[in-house]
């Protein structure tokens, strides 16, 4: 359809999950996409020489989100590359789930660094030159979790509601220079991770979800193509939840 056709979009966790489906789902919209991973390699190239098929510009970079000092040098090395970027998603995420009496200390870090801090690291780091471009989209990944919160995710939680105060601070700021920052809240999505759940816990998800099933990772992308597209161009600050009613 071509509704991204000439931007430049920058993923962080692309390489798996939905991080791969906006990834993939940005290059058929016509963007040319940057994104990172931590230690697939070989999965990251295998999708970058799969999509460089098409036509489309697509680099992987490896790069730790939760890395200050990281995140800027991936910054400047995508800019060098790419010249400028439009859409910046900030999908990296990880869970450490466990009962708040057992979590340790490593396990609330880990959490917070990797969803949280990730997402204020690339924001910092990426405003500058939109601000110098009088132009940009941020799309920060939170969830469903952050909204209701959920037992045994209390980091978890945690990090992804702090998104959303995030999101809304961001708007304000830079709202004037016509950038726009808005959330996608996913609820309960079908990936890597829920394929290694129990059986009997992979049936009982739907029967909480009014729609009956899980979501995927390309209705979470077309989200994302929304919101980094024309069509929303009057829409910051927002949380769009993507969950099937489970957030009503």
């Amino acid at each position: 359809m071509g509704l991204l056709k000439d931007k430049i979009a920058l993923v962080t966790g692309g390489s798996r999950g939905i991080g791969e489906a906006i990834v993939r789902r940005l290059v058929e919209e016509g963007a040319n996409v940057a994104f990172t991973y931590r230690s697939s390699s070989e999965k990251a190239e295998s999708i970058c020489s799969e999509l460089a098929a098409s036509g489309a510009i697509v680099k992987a970079y490896k790069s730790d989100a939760s890395s200050y000092t990281e995140s800027e040098l991936l910054v400047k090395q995508v800019l060098e590359d790419f010249s400028r970027v439009d859409i910046l998603v900030n999908n990296a995420g990880i869970t450490r789930d466990t009962l708040l009496m057992r979590m340790g200390e490593d396990q609330w870090d880990q959490v917070i660094e990797t969803n949280l801090k990730s997402v204020f690291n690339l924001t910092k780091h990426m405003l500058r030159p939109m601000l110098k471009n009088r132009s940009g989209s941020i799309i920060n990944m939170s969830s469903v979790v952050g909204v209701f919160g959920n037992a045994g995710q209390a980091n978890y939680a945690a990090s992804k509601a702090g998104i959303f105060g995030f999101t809304k601070s961001i708007a304000k700021e830079v709202g004037s220079r016509s950038i726009r920052c808005n959330a996608i809240a996913p609820g309960f999505i079908e990936t890597d991770m829920t394929h290694e759940l129990d059986e009997k816990t992979k049936e009982a998800f739907p029967s909480s979800i009014p729609m009956k099933r899980l979501g995927t990772g390309n209705e979470i992308a077309d989200a994302v193509v929304f919101l980094g597209s024309d069509m929303s161009k009057y829409v910051s600050g927002q949380t769009l939840s993507v969950c099937g009613a489970l957030n009503c």
